[in-house]
């Protein structure tokens, strides 16, 4: 199977875009910002990232919080960039925008079940209007002139609407040059199994495009499966990337050599939270960044157990000095706890927390 993922990597494209790896940043809100996808980039093998989702509106106004979301530099690149909503005219204007602005693909958001966004006629709510949604994508990909325009979609709104092979054919023929899709349906949110069996359908229905599959990876042996039982040309990953930014070197690595690198050590992962957290100083005020990384530390300290003292430590911080003195006494503890392990003064199994 991996054979023929080598042959992908070579013709894995959007557009005349070339992608380095078929591994893909999803958008999430409140997370994927340009400070966590320099920190993923810097892991290894992301061939392309997202940005958050972006209000047209927004950004034409160029409100403070549209700024924020679509702030890059050109270490962040590829990118695309994604648009929801369901105005016709503002989605054509936030697509030239974003294509002045230099980004390698525009996305349009057609897969979001949050309510807030598909009461706005967009995300998931996009599905539902297959025959309005063909023409607003044809008018949108009639403003681009060298940026190639995709979509993310879900299964479908509900059991009822399992539209989404036929969606993305209309798609397809109306311009758009890759499809990612969520195996859920809006109704289904974040809950049960994405359903690989639904995006190996939508495989089956495009005729030249590629397909991304998105859901519940993971691990490596999530992206395996994804690719082995959709037969998909790449993978989208969003929450689990999320304190765990490596994973790309991971997948990308069993992909090409068959082997998985051994995981960071309790060091690395402190310099790349270091980095993180340096990177949001540097696009936000240090106030927000520090109040922004007491709750990232929740997921970064998944792969840190056991650090308790780090989690309660990192909470209470007010300052950049406060975080490095978080982690320089967080690691100076974990080096005499495993030393007191090596000597056997500490049983083993002691080191496991509640995640």
């Amino acid at each position: 199977m991996y054979n023929v993922l080598l042959t992908m990597l070579k013709t894995l494209r959007i557009g005349k875009l070339q992608l380095a790896t078929p591994l893909l940043l999803a958008p999430i809100a409140g997370y994927t910002d340009v400070a966590f996808r320099l920190v993923a980039r810097a892991c290894g093998d992301v061939g392309l990232a997202c940005t958050e989702l972006l209000c047209p509106e927004g950004i034409l106004r160029e409100t403070p919080s549209s700024v924020r979301i679509a702030q890059t530099v050109a270490a962040d690149s590829p990118l695309c960039t994604q648009l929801y909503g369901g105005n016709v005219e503002s989605l054509c204007n936030a697509a030239r925008w974003a294509q002045d602005s230099g980004t390698a693909v525009v996305d349009i958001n057609m897969g979001c079940p949050v309510d807030k966004v598909t009461k706005r006629d967009g995300g998931s709510k996009l599905m539902c209007d297959p025959d309005r949604t063909v023409r607003m994508v044809e008018r949108v990909r009639a403003v681009l002139t060298h940026t190639p325009l995709t979509a993310k979609m879900r299964l479908g709104w509900d059991e009822t609407c399992l539209n989404a092979p036929l969606l993305a054919r209309r798609l397809e023929d109306a311009g758009v040059e890759l499809v990612t899709v969520h195996g859920r349906t809006t109704e289904m949110k974040f809950s049960g199994q994405a359903r690989l069996d639904g995006i190996a359908e939508v495989v089956a229905a495009v005729k030249h495009i590629p397909v991304i599959g998105n859901g519940d990876i993971r691990s490596v042996a999530d992206a395996r499966r994804m690719f082995e039982v959709t037969g998909c040309a790449g993978v989208m990953i969003g929450r689990g990337a999320i304190g765990m930014p490596w994973i790309f070197r991971d997948i990308y690595s069993d992909m090409t050599t068959g082997v998985v690198p051994p995981p960071p050590s309790i060091e690395q992962i402190c310099q790349i939270m270091r980095d993180h957290f340096h990177y949001m100083c540097r696009f936000e005020r240090e106030r927000s960044a520090v109040c922004e990384f007491r709750k990232r530390i929740s997921w970064y300290a998944k792969q840190l157990n056991p650090c308790t003292r780090l989690r309660e430590e990192m909470r209470q911080i007010n300052s950049t000095a406060d975080f490095e003195r978080a982690i320089a006494a967080f690691l100076e503890w974990r080096h005499e706890r495993d030393r007191d392990v090596a000597r056997g003064k500490i049983p083993a199994d002691e080191l496991v927390e509640a995640a």
